[in-house]
């Protein structure tokens, strides 16, 4: 096997992370996500599970098909029919891996899948054993591991191995273990299995108890090699080990734990904003390493020693993980050039058409908007250039409100070089002008969720507005940004509009 110092990042955001209630990316975000996580310099990108629905098999092949460098895995089940789908999803891949899991606990066997002990362990090594025939990088999960029994999952560990498994994963599935319990069952499992060396242990650990991190640590200090996470800890209920606290643990006490990764750090806070933004899920403002307040300091006495010397009360610089300490400043009179060397610096590699729609916006904003930060471009080239189709898109808004008057909106959209108009009243301006919009698209959503996000400072910042539309039962993220709030939140409900259209007609 490979060199027992390195530790293998294995990227789940696009699977388990997208299960996280409320998010749902289509093909084109998760295609954005995964050449990000490329970029971040993952081992492996697990990209869905394809058979879970023709969008997610989608999702899984367009990322095979594109995306070259780490290794592009897919999620089955113990079963030929859900490993032939994978490996039809995955087979273009550089480097594919096929995914396949089943329970191992007596609590699963008995309540889910109604099997014994026997046939669970026929079951897995079959699956292996055909999973082997397509292709020659094979995963196998006990889920449940944690909870198993420890001399039947070593047997099952050991049959899978024998049955071509190069990576075997032992999941802390619903996040009940502890950190001193959970280094030694890796270690046991370690010592009990015979041909161990044969294949890399993983560990893949929820955070139920607000110790996903504090287990995969433990975890890799008894064996473990490759850790499953997620980029801002996103996914099923309370969420996974976070990514950026794992890669971050394991450089900045380098000397403990005497292992590596081959992460790009200055590409983590692009990372967590990109996933931020297409999942609309926010980032907590104490979130260790990518949180607002990660490298802020109010205590007098804390600003005086990092001003002083940074290392007093900062353990690792905001640099190192992409955060820039300082900002350069474009206004309405900057050109082309400028606007594109900067997005360079930010690691935006635009083509002609991406850098002319965004340029196009970045001089409209300048117009309102005296200074332009690097926080300004980030938003705007992620809603300009990573965009939809766009079927909807707003011309003209009129709101008439007030204390004393009922809010009413006039809106204007162009439909594919049609312009049509609608006013409607509602509860308030967004409200009225939603209903506008419902009249005019004749889609009709319902508002789940609202989040309003300044992106800079000072009375002429830019808004973003993140809003979870439901449309014909299904959630859509929309997402509007301008100086003006009910704009931006307009903008948000079209937005979502939009990607319903996109996918029906992808459907269809």
């Amino acid at each position: 096997m490979a060199d027992n110092n390195r530790i293998y990042i294995f990227d789940t955001t696009l699977r388990d992370g997208e299960q996280s209630p409320g998010v749902s990316l289509n093909s084109d975000e998760k295609l954005e996500i995964a050449r990000q996580l490329a970029r971040l310099g993952v081992d492996v990108i697990e990209a869905g599970f394809p058979i879970a629905s023709p969008g997610d098999f989608a999702a899984v092949k367009k990322i095979a098909d594109n995306v070259k460098g780490p290794v592009i895995a897919g999620l089955c089940r113990a079963n030929y029919k859900d490993i032939d789908r994978a490996w039809e999803a995955l087979k273009g891949a550089e480097s594919p891996r096929i995914h396949t899991f089943i329970a191992t606990s007596d609590i699963h066997l008995k309540y889910k899948l109604n099997k014994t002990r026997e046939q669970v362990l026929e079951q897995a090594v079959e699956a292996v054993r055909y999973a082997k025939k397509y292709c020659s990088d094979v995963e196998f999960s006990a889920e449940d591991a944690s909870r198993s029994d420890l001399d039947y999952l070593a047997l099952v560990v050991e049959k899978v191995i024998e049955a071509g498994a190069t990576v075997v994963n032992l999941p802390d599935t619903v996040g009940y273990a502890v950190p001193d319990e959970f280094g030694l069952f890796i270690k046991s499992i370690c010592e009990r299995v015979p041909n161990i060396d044969k294949a890399i242990i993983s560990v893949h650990c929820h955070n139920d108890l607000g110790l996903a991190v504090a287990n995969s640590m433990a975890g890799i200090m008894n064996g473990a090699r490759q850790v499953e996470c997620t980029i801002n800890g996103i996914g099923e209920r309370a969420g996974n080990a976070a990514l950026e606290e794992i890669v971050m643990n394991l450089y900045t006490r380098k000397s403990f734990y005497q292992k590596e990764t081959r992460i790009n750090y200055r590409e983590i806070y692009r990372t967590s904003r990109l996933v931020s933004t297409l999942t609309g899920m926010p980032v907590q403002p104490n979130k260790a390493i990518v949180g607002q307040n990660a490298f802020s300091h109010e205590s007098g006495i804390h600003q005086d020693g990092v001003l002083k010397e940074r290392s007093t009360y900062e353990i690792m610089s905001p640099e190192l993980v992409g955060i820039k300490s300082s900002s350069l400043v474009l206004g309405k009179h900057s050109g082309r050039h400028a606007f594109r060397e900067r997005l360079k610096e930010l690691g935006y590699n635009l083509t002609e058409e991406e850098l002319e729609k965004a340029f196009i916006k970045f001089k409209d904003i300048a117009d309102k908007k005296k200074e332009i930060n690097d926080d300004d471009l980030e938003a705007l080239v992620n809603e300009q250039v990573r965009a939809i189709p766009e079927r909807f898109s707003l011309e003209y808004l009129h709101i008439s409100s007030g204390t004393s008057i009922v809010p009413t909106a006039t809106v204007k959209l162009n439909i594919e070089g049609n312009v049509l108009e609608a006013a409607s009243t509602g509860d308030g301006p967004v409200d009225a002008a939603c209903h506008a919009v419902d009249k005019i698209t004749d889609i009709y959503g319902k508002m789940i969720d609202y989040k309003l996000n300044s992106i800079s400072g000072g009375k002429d910042a830019l808004g973003e507005v993140i809003a979870k539309i439901e449309i014909d039962g299904k959630l859509y993220t929309g997402r509007g940004l301008s100086t003006d709030i009910i704009e931006a939140s307009v903008k948000a409900y079209i937005n979502a509009i939009n990607k319903y259209y996109y996918e029906k007609q992808l459907r269809e």
